[in-house]
């Protein structure tokens, strides 16, 4: 399944919820195109809801990579909300649960950025 993004504003935070598979190709260029686009339309807090993504590849990881390295440099946030377990292990076996911001849900992700 593609990958489809959906944008919506909660509490001042620009939640991007979305669906399909992260995986090399045209998924992952329409993740970086959105994301970016976000970031220039100057959105500060942003929480990627993964809830219905079912699969996510190296490639994938690494544009999650690439983005959270264009938020910090922009001055914005990124916040990973509802990940599947696989990619929790993911994250853990790669490390890179000590770069992302990971919550268990988007309520927690959107509350973060007040606390």
């Amino acid at each position: 399944m593609a990958l489809k993004l959906t944008k919506r504003e909660e509490q001042g935070v620009t939640v991007v919820d979305a669906a399909g598979r992260i995986v090399l190709g045209e998924e992952t260029n329409i993740l970086r195109e959105r994301m970016k686009e976000l970031l220039a339309s100057g959105a500060k807090k942003i929480v990627l809801n993964l809830a219905s993504v079912d699969f996510i590849d190296s490639s994938g990881l690494g544009a999650l990579v690439g983005l959270h390295s264009t938020a910090q440099a922009q001055g914005a946030k990124i916040r990973l909300a509802n990940i599947t377990k696989r990619f929790h292990e993911l994250l853990q076996i790669t490390k890179l649960l000590t770069v992302f911001d990971v919550y268990p849900s988007e309520g927690e992700a959107i509350k973060s950025f007040s606390a």
